[in-house]
């Protein structure tokens, strides 16, 4: 048995939970509205304020799916009910971030600004010009958008310069040696 799998997910108030055929899921919150087509083999109940997610079998193909299955519908719970953030950190001299109306401008040392527009279901807030966080009640929009943001200008391993994530930690590398004698 999975040990995420078998787990039940529980239900809080104010949430709502609708399993249609060929488990197509639909959960609502406060903090939103999300909609999953989950593997139809895999057996989705709701028993009171809990979910609960079985296999039919114990293939390796089901045994895989019991814990994904499990795990994804719990982050739609949180989802709504919480929500999802990332921050990003720029680091260097002259890089920034701002908003212009919904759209996120940046200056990230090229001869040109970057420009990016949110997802829907995607909030962008720029506390101050070097920080940039991004909300959403998709754990895989919010982590993708983020990806999507970092990938402009990536952190480089010797002054560190770039964009990274509050949590990341960027292992420095030491410049050339040869010549100092």
């Amino acid at each position: 048995m999975s040990r995420i799998g078998r787990m039940p997910i529980p239900v809080p108030s104010g949430v709502d939970v609708k399993i249609e055929d060929s488990n197509f899921v639909t959960v609502k919150g406060p903090k939103g509205t999300l909609t999953k087509q989950l593997h139809g083999d895999m057996i989705i109940k709701q028993e009171g304020a809990e979910i609960i997610v079985n296999r039919p079998s114990e293939m390796k193909e089901h045994k895989a799916l019991h814990g994904l299955t499990r795990t994804l519908l719990a982050n739609m719970v949180t989802g709504v009910t919480e929500g999802y953030e990332k921050t990003l950190e720029i680091n260097g001299v002259g890089y920034r971030a701002q908003l212009q109306g919904k759209t996120l401008v940046m200056n990230l040392g090229y001869s040109h600004q970057v420009e990016m527009n949110p997802i829907e279901g995607i909030t962008i807030e720029v506390p101050n010009p070097n920080t940039i966080v991004i909300k959403g009640a998709d754990k895989q929009m919010v982590g993708q958008f983020a990806a999507n943001v970092r990938e402009k200008r990536p952190p480089e391993p010797y002054k560190g310069k770039g964009i990274k994530y509050s949590y990341e930690h960027i292992r420095r590398k030491e410049g050339k040696a040869g010549g100092k004698k």
